[in-house]
């Protein structure tokens, strides 16, 4: 099975977030309801940064994991039974932020299912920047 990408028009389509929520930029691989690869670029000219920190910005951990539960949403919503629906996050397990994030770096975003029982699942991500790890956590999500 060929691996999928998705470009920024198709990410649209999928999820409903929007500017200046909308934390996913480019998918690189994707298997439907298994397992996806994600790019997040990190911009001086995020409205965050305004207030976190203007002398030396940092990306709030908290974007980075709602980062991680896009990517997974995306995943989840590219398969037939559930195109259409609304991903929400429900919780998260094990999470630890290891790297500071700031502009210019790129994040990596993996998240695989690791199991899921109707509309309710979870799925570990990843978050790396320069192959070192930034954010990990095992995510809870409802599907409705």
């Amino acid at each position: 099975m060929e691996k999928q990408t998705m470009d920024i028009a198709e990410i649209l389509e999928t999820l409903p977030h929007r500017y200046p929520f909308l934390l996913v930029d480019r998918v690189l691989e994707l298997e439907p309801g298994k397992r996806i690869v994600a790019i997040k670029n990190v911009t001086v000219n995020e409205p965050q940064f305004t207030g976190h920190w203007p002398e030396n910005p940092v990306m709030p951990g908290v974007l980075i994991l709602e980062a991680m539960a896009q990517v997974g949403g995306i995943m989840l919503l590219c398969t037939a039974d559930d195109k259409g629906k609304t991903p929400f996050f429900t919780g998260v397990d094990e999470l630890r932020w290891r790297k500071q994030v700031g502009p210019g770096d790129q994040l990596i975003i993996e998240a695989t299912l690791e199991r899921r029982r109707g509309s309710i699942g979870k799925a570990r991500g990843v978050a790396t920047v320069d192959g070192e790890v930034a954010c990990e956590g095992l995510l809870t999500f409802a599907l409705q």
